[in-house]
Formats: C-alpha cells, sequence, structure tokens
C-alpha cells in the first residue's frame, strides 16, 4: 500500500455499518473510488465517495443521487451496475459494481491506435449499454474512453452517469456542461442543449480516436477546440490510417453531423448500422469470457480472436485456394490467350488508323482549333482585356460580386472559367471584385457579449478579445462596440449600430456588473473585495470625519478617471471615516443653569450638573465654569459637566 493510500483515512473504515473500505482504486474532480467488502452480501463492490467539500453542495448531492438513479433504472449487461446509494456521518456514496480491468483511454494510451476488430468489439458493447439508456429516455452527456470499462474478463461496459439527464430536461448550461470538451456535440457548444444524438456525436468522435490514435481536434485553449467542433467536419479516419475500411469513415462522418437531425436518432440505430459492417466486412465482436488477467486486448491483433468468434462470414480477400486442374482444362486457357494477344493486335491496327484520320479533324475543325480562356485573377479590366486579346477572345464587363479575398475592382474569375477551351474571338466575361459584402448593424449596445458575438460571425466579422468594465449594465453586456477596418484607418464606434464590411474585426467592451459596495467595511475587508474583482487598492488613505460612519470604517472609493468607468487593474483609493467632527464647547458662563442646559444640547453636546431641578434652582444658580472648558473641540455628543455655580 501507498504511503498515499497510508493516509487516506477512509481505508479500513465501515460505511454504513456494511462496506469495509479495503484500497483505493482511483480519484476524480467529483469524487473518489474505493474496493470495499460488502460484508452482508460477502462480495466485492466499488464505493464511489464523493469529496468532503462538496458534501454540502445542493448541486453536486443533486447529481450524485442522479447518476445512482440513472444507472439503476438500466438493466444491460453493458452498463455498470449500481447497488446502493447513502449517506454516513457526512460521508454521501454510491455502491457499484466491482470490474477489475483499465479503461479504454488506459488501452489507447498503451496502444495508441486499435486495429479495426478490437474498435468494433468495443463500439458494439458500448452502443449496446447507451441504447438502454436512450431507450430508457436518459442522455449520458459525458461519453469519453475514461467512462469506458474493459473488465479482466473481457467484458466491457459503460458508466459514470454523473451528468445523466431525461431526454425531456436537455438544457445544458452553466455547471451542467461540464463533459470533456474534446467530445462536446456542437449543440452543446453553441446552444447549451442535449439530447441522445449529442450521445452520437461523442461516439462518433471516440470512433475516429480508436481508428486514427488521436483526437480529430486539437487547440492549446479549450474554446479554440470547442469552436473547431462548432465549425469544422469531422476528416474521414482513412485519410491518417489507410487500413481503415470505407464503411467506418461512412459510420464516423454520419455519427458526427454538425446538424444533429443528419446523426443517427439514438445509439439503437447506431448500433444497427455497425452490426451491417460486421457482416459486410467480416468481422464479428469478441464475446467476454469468464477468464481472468488482463484484459486480453492484445489478442486481436495477434490472431487469437479468432478462437472466441463465434461461427459466420470468413473474409475471402486474398486467399488462395488450391485446386487441380487437368489438362482440358490449361489447354482452354491457353487458346484464351492466344486469342486475346490477336484481338489486341487488331484493336491497336484500328486505332492507329483512327488517330490518323481524327489528327486533321483535331486541329481544324476539332477541338483542336479552340483556344484556352487564360487565367486573369487579381488583374485589372484593362489587363485583363489584353490577356484575352492576346488569345484572340473579346473581354466583357460581367457582373460584379463581393469578396473578402480580392480587392474591388480587380478580376475575381471568367466566364467561361480559366482554362476552359472557346472558338476564337468569342466573348468572355470578366467577374470583377465589389469588394467586402457590406452590412448594416442594428445597435450592439445592450446585447449580450454571446449574442453580440454570434450576430457579428454569422456575417464574417471578426471578434477581437473583448475589453471589460464596471458599469451599472448586468454582468455579461455590451457597452460599446469598435469597428477596426480591414482595410486601415480609425476605428469607428459602431455601439449604435452602422455599416461593417466582411474581415472587419469589432471589439467589444463589456460590462462587468458594478463595482462592489465597500461603504461601511474595515480597511482590510473592503481592500480584499476590490482585489477579488481585480481593482488595485492604493496604500494611500483619504480619510473624512462622518457622523454616518463610525471611525475606521470604510465612506467610499476615489480615483475614477474622468470620462470612463472603471476597469479591472485601476487603482482606487479608501475614503476612511475619522468619525464625527470635533466641535468647540460654548461658553455658558453666566447663564442659569437650566438655560445653560440647553445651549449646550442645541450645540450638540449634553450637559450634566450635580445638583438636581428642585425648587426652581436651575433657574437660580448660574453657571461659572465647565468641563471641558469652554473653546476646547470636542466630538458632538461629548458631556459637558457644569462645575461650578453660584447666585
Amino acid at each position: 500500500m501507498t504511503t498515499s493510500q497510508q493516509a487516506d483515512p477512509l481505508i479500513g473504515r465501515l460505511v454504513d455499518g456494511r462496506y469495509r473500505v479495503r484500497a483505493r482504486i482511483a480519484r476524480g474532480g467529483m469524487a473518489t473510488v474505493y474496493v470495499a467488502t460488502d460484508l452482508r452480501l460477502e462480495r466485492r463492490v466499488a464505493l464511489k465517495v464523493m469529496h468532503g467539500h462538496l458534501s454540502d453542495d445542493a448541486v453536486f448531492q443533486s447529481r450524485f443521487i442522479q447518476e445512482a438513479r440513472a444507472a439503476a433504472r438500466l438493466a444491460d449487461p453493458h452498463v455498470v451496475n449500481v447497488f446502493d446509494q447513502g449517506q454516513d456521518d457526512g460521508i454521501a456514496y454510491l455502491v457499484m459494481e466491482y470490474l477489475p480491468g483499465i479503461t479504454l483511454r488506459e488501452l489507447l494510451r498503451e496502444q495508441k491506435r486499435l486495429s479495426v476488430a478490437q474498435t468494433i468489439s468495443i463500439m458494439d458493447a458500448t452502443l449496446s449499454g447507451l441504447a438502454a439508456a436512450h431507450r430508457a429516455g436518459i442522455v449520458h452527456r459525458d461519453v469519453k474512453p475514461e467512462n469506458i470499462l474493459l473488465a479482466e474478463d473481457g467484458r466491457i461496459k459503460i458508466g459514470d452517469f454523473g451528468l445523466a439527464r431525461a431526454t425531456t430536461a436537455n438544457t445544458a448550461t452553466g455547471q451542467m456542461l461540464l463533459g470533456t470538451i474534446a467530445y462536446l456535440a456542437p449543440e452543446l457548444v453553441t446552444r447549451g442543449q442535449a439530447d441522445a444524438r449529442s450521445d452520437i456525436y461523442a461516439l462518433g468522435i471516440m470512433l475516429y480516436e480508436m481508428l486514427v490514435g488521436d483526437q480529430p481536434y486539437k487547440g492549446e485553449q479549450p474554446m479554440q477546440i470547442a469552436y473547431r467542433h462548432a465549425t469544422d467536419t469531422v476528416p474521414r479516419p482513412s485519410v491518417k490510417n489507410p487500413q481503415v475500411p470505407e464503411q467506418l469513415d461512412e459510420l464516423v462522418l454520419w455519427a458526427t453531423e454538425k446538424v444533429p437531425d443528419d446523426r443517427p436518432l439514438d445509439a439503437a440505430q447506431m448500433l444497427e448500422r455497425l452490426r451491417e459492417i460486421e457482416r459486410e466486412i467480416g468481422v464479428t465482436p469478441a464475446p467476454a469470457r469468464a477468464t481472468t488477467g488482463v484484459i486480453p486486448m492484445d489478442a486481436v491483433d495477434s490472431g487469437d480472436l479468432t478462437k472466441v468468434m463465434p461461427a459466420g462470414p470468413v473474409p475471402t480477400a486474398g486467399v488462395v485456394t488450391n485446386v487441380d486442374t487437368d489438362n482440358a482444362t490449361r489447354l482452354r486457357r491457353r487458346v484464351s490467350r492466344r486469342r486475346a494477344r490477336g484481338a489486341w493486335l487488331a484493336i491497336i491496327v484500328v486505332l492507329l488508323a483512327a488517330l490518323a484520320g481524327g489528327a486533321g479533324w483535331w486541329f481544324g475543325s476539332g477541338p483542336g482549333s479552340l483556344v484556352g480562356v487564360p487565367d486573369v485573377s487579381g488583374m485589372t479590366f484593362e489587363q485583363a482585356q489584353a490577356a484575352l486579346a492576346e488569345q484572340t477572345l473579346v473581354a466583357t464587363q460581367g457582373a460584379g460580386e463581393h469578396s473578402r479575398d480580392v480587392a474591388a475592382g480587380l478580376a475575381i474569375r471568367t466566364d467561361p472559367v480559366a482554362g476552359a477551351r472557346v472558338d476564337k474571338d468569342a466573348e468572355v466575361a470578366v467577374v470583377l471584385s465589389l469588394g467586402p459584402q457590406p452590412h448594416q448593424l442594428d445597435p450592439l449596445a445592450g446585447l449580450s457579449e454571446d449574442a453580440a458575438r454570434q450576430l457579428l460571425s454569422s456575417i464574417d466579422v471578426a471578434v477581437g478579445e473583448s475589453a471589460t468594465e464596471f458599469a451599472d449594465a448586468g454582468a455579461g453586456t455590451v457597452l460599446f462596440a469598435l469597428l477596426q477596418p480591414a482595410a486601415g484607418g480609425d476605428a469607428v464606434d459602431i455601439s449604435g449600430g452602422g455599416t461593417v464590411l466582411e474581415g472587419d474585426t469589432v471589439v467589444l467592451t463589456v460590462s462587468l456588473g458594478g463595482v462592489p459596495d465597500v461603504t461601511g467595511m474595515s480597511v482590510g475587508n473592503a481592500t480584499s473585495t476590490l482585489q477579488g474583482v481585480q481593482l488595485q487598492v492604493s496604500d494611500t488613505l483619504a480619510e473624512e470625519y462622518s457622523d454616518d460612519f463610525a471611525e475606521g470604517d470604510v465612506i467610499g472609493i476615489r480615483g475614477q478617471p474622468e470620462g470612463r468607468n472603471w476597469r479591472p487593474g485601476d487603482v482606487v483609493t479608501l475614503v476612511v471615516s475619522l468619525g464625527p467632527q470635533p466641535i468647540p464647547v460654548p461658553d455658558v458662563s453666566g447663564l442659569t443653569i437650566r438655560e445653560a442646559l440647553i445651549e449646550l444640547d442645541d450645540a450638540g453636546f449634553r450637559g450634566n450638573v450635580a445638583i438636581p431641578d428642585t425648587i426652581g434652582l436651575w433657574d437660580i444658580y448660574r453657571v461659572r465654569g465647565t468641563a471641558p472648558e469652554p473653546g476646547e473641540d470636542h466630538i458632538p455628543g461629548t458631556v459637558v459637566e457644569i462645575t461650578d455655580f453660584g447666585l
């Protein structure tokens, strides 16, 4: 046992009075999987335990319970069974079937590329299990090699239904988009919606990876990969692996169509086509075997697979059958070869005669009298006219077309196209570029960033990296839009709408929401809050007197650049309260005690005297002295004692 396993507090623990944890198998982002013993039924099980820091999260608990319910609804030999689910002393757990073996991801790391027979065996089992899920109205949402389990006894099962949803709950925004980006269907990237056909797309990517040894799309950033899923077409696996049959090429392309309606309806339909392919190419999936040891996938390449295949079609390509041949047969073959040679000689003589007679026609009135249309792309009309005249052709100006690649006024192509052969003196239309296609935009300010990007991309306008500002508008709302013309020149503000050309670039300024309100906070808390949204806090504090905020509390912030909103990285200055501003104690000498108390209260102080107000003493005695003394500065509310009084 490794040091990390010895340090795991769950190892050796009895969970829920039933499951004795033996060892850790794997650890993921949401849970850790252990091998445990079910003491009640005396069998080994896999115990999936949610990480402690997620146990109090209602969303993750819901996903955890959802996985148990989704998998428990399925009864298929190719789906990992879930036996139990519960909680014990703050631990949320699932009890699942224990399958010693490896994952498809580990097999791919070891072998890189799988053989056609291996691939078909794994896909047949995976589609069978997923078909059961789709029949039950469940979408897996996280199909990938890490979730395909290859047991030591040859069984192949699909597991980890932690992201599964009913097919009617097809929205997948926010935290629900947790599937691995390399297998996300285009509709999940662009619209955040998924159904059974999204699982089919992931299977198509996985099938490509098994046949080729690599994923079709790669990028340094996840968004680059997601963008290619939404815009590119998955190439044929045979481009990188010529041994892939055409039928599997077509199956990959069908499963990875960009439009969900163009893919198989569900796993059952894709499985039906796969089994037709198995019969066509003569490959039968290897059945599960009740043996122990390492998963026998390498047996496929070594030829051992044929030992466990049931009787069925056997490929005959390239097989030579030895047959006894009698003398009569050999004689017939010799005569046939001699006749063939004689026929070929006759054909050659006829062809030579035809060529001699046709040469005159070719160069007289046939194609030899025609001239080829030259390529004039990129030329002005005058240059194109001269080039065509050299070939005895007449240039005419055709209808213009918009083009991002050819500057306005230059030739895009000709009609007929370059290379076509036409009669001498024929007219050839030169199609000139009108420059990039213009588009009139409605106001962008006020749209969400996603909506603005989608709108601009749909008209072939590039969108640069967005700038961000704090503003009263909701987070993600476009505040400004600045157009940078592809042809050069000054940037133009198109926040309120305007004309753009295809190929131009627009940079959006997007709201981060308002600056966090730090009034009433301590300096430390206010600093942490502002730094949390990437605002820098000056070491120098501004101080002000305040009747509303206690001394040391933050009143607000200063330092906003004139004419614009706060932006991440700006430096703010905290304004800190000094408490109420001190005021001078008024001089009440010579006033009666009652008059003095009233004047002190009116000035904001609390007057006090040691004698009670009996028999009219406060109206008889006059003040001779106070503490604090008159003229001293003190904060409002300070008690001023009348210390000396008399007649």
